[in-house]
């Protein structure tokens, strides 16, 4: 009786000092580096039963989206599970051990690929994954994606762009593998936002999640798309483009309070007209050369071109024609001095008296009659003469429009 007492109070003891660690769960699911034999296949008992893999992804950052490129970067968070119906153990008997972390390549895991991405994270994956007592594997992945996204930029810089990240397996078809999600877009969306850490130059607006199943290569595939939305913030560049062709165009109407008479307007109008090519260029850089229509932008910018070009030529114009008016007068001015000249020599002195120019034509005539008659002439000449001074600048500008 005392030995047995004695017995039971060492067993106590014994008991009472035990340990439990991970290893030991793993030595008893057969879970070692000498052991793949879970780690090869789908870790279902009935091939004919599908597993569903649960995927919830949200946004951490809006890194970059590359116009030019038509590429989107956003920084995720990816969160997978599964169940792996040949783990269970009771975590009674490891001392409460639900949970166990261990090396990532040891069991089976979904080919969960990103269609829209273009580069692989450069990042290395998790090394590990977690397992639960009843057989619920978890992933988490932090990865920088690179994917390709359309952009719609006729509203530039007021648009709004879409970009989708759609989760598919690679070989395995919706039998098999069965995508799902306990997050509704909503709820993406508040978390996402919590998260989010940088949004670059755009405002995040939701991340819709949707479900489909899609035919590829004579067998169907179910496709989980995460649909990203956000707007640009448009304020730089209404600031440093926008406006600034503004006030270009402001400067060119107000050159025409400039003189004519120089080349100075000439030159300012020229000198403002390649300040907008310089802006136009920088818009050619900025957008995408692939876009189906012209964005609202690149009018502006065309049609400001256009009136200033327009501008430019009227200016020339009324410089051209300047140029002949100036050009007319100076004729008629040294006509007029001919003239003028002429008239002196032959005109008569206020006496009476003859000139001798006058003299030598009486003298010659020996009429008095053809003297009266010399005077009358050169009297119609310096009427003729005033007449041409004083109507000489409309008759130009009559004959240049109505010609």
């Amino acid at each position: 009786m005392l030995a047995g007492f004695l017995l039971l109070l060492l067993h106590t003891a014994v008991d009472g000092e035990s340990t439990c660690s991970y290893q030991d769960v793993l030595n008893y699911l057969n879970l070692t580096k000498n052991n793949e034999l879970y780690s090869m296949t789908r870790p279902v008992k009935d091939y004919t039963h599908p597993t569903q893999v649960s995927l919830e992804v949200l946004l951490y950052a809006i890194l970059d989206v590359v116009k030019i490129d038509q590429t989107f970067v956003p920084y995720v968070w990816i969160f997978t599970k599964w169940q792996n119906e040949h783990i269970y153990w009771n975590p009674n008997d490891f001392c409460g051990i639900k949970t166990v972390s261990l090396p990532a390549e040891i069991l089976w895991k979904p080919d969960i690929i990103i269609e829209e991405m273009t580069e692989k994270d450069k990042a290395p994956l998790s090394p590990h994954l977690t397992i639960d007592s009843n057989g619920l594997v978890h992933v988490q992945d932090d990865q920088v994606l690179v994917s390709t996204c359309r952009m719609h930029i006729f509203k530039f810089p007021f648009d709004i762009q879409s970009c989708k990240l759609s989760f598919k397996s690679v070989v395995h078809s919706v039998s098999e593998i069965q995508l799902v999600r306990h997050l509704n877009s909503s709820q993406a969306t508040e978390w996402s936002r919590e998260v989010m850490r940088t949004q670059y130059e755009w405002l995040f607006i939701n991340l819709t999640v949707t479900n489909k199943t899609v035919s590829m290569f004579d067998f169907q595939q179910d496709v989980m798309i995460y649909t990203i939305t956000m707007k640009r913030r448009s304020l730089l560049y209404i600031v440093n483009f926008i406006l600034p062709i503004l006030f270009f165009f402001l400067l060119d109407l107000a050159s025409f309070l400039i003189s004519d008479s120089g080349g100075e307007k000439l030159s300012f109008k020229v000198t403002v007209l390649l300040a907008v090519t310089v802006m136009q260029l920088i818009l050619n850089d900025i957008l995408p050369s692939s876009s189906d229509r012209i964005p609202l932008i690149a009018l502006y910018c065309i049609g400001i071109f256009a009136l200033m070009m327009l501008s430019l030529l009227e200016t020339i114009l009324v410089m051209y024609l300047m140029e002949k008016v100036s050009a007319s007068e100076d004729n008629n001015s040294r006509g007029e001095k001919k003239l003028t000249h002429c008239a002196c020599i032959c005109d008569v002195s206020s006496d009476g008296t003859p000139t001798e120019l006058q003299k030598g034509s009486i003298s010659q005539l020996k009429e008095e009659s053809h003297a009266e008659e010399l005077r009358e002439v050169l009297e119609m000449l310096a009427v003729l003469l005033n007449s041409r001074k004083e109507e000489a600048k409309p008759e130009y500008w009559t004959r240049i429009f109505s010609g």
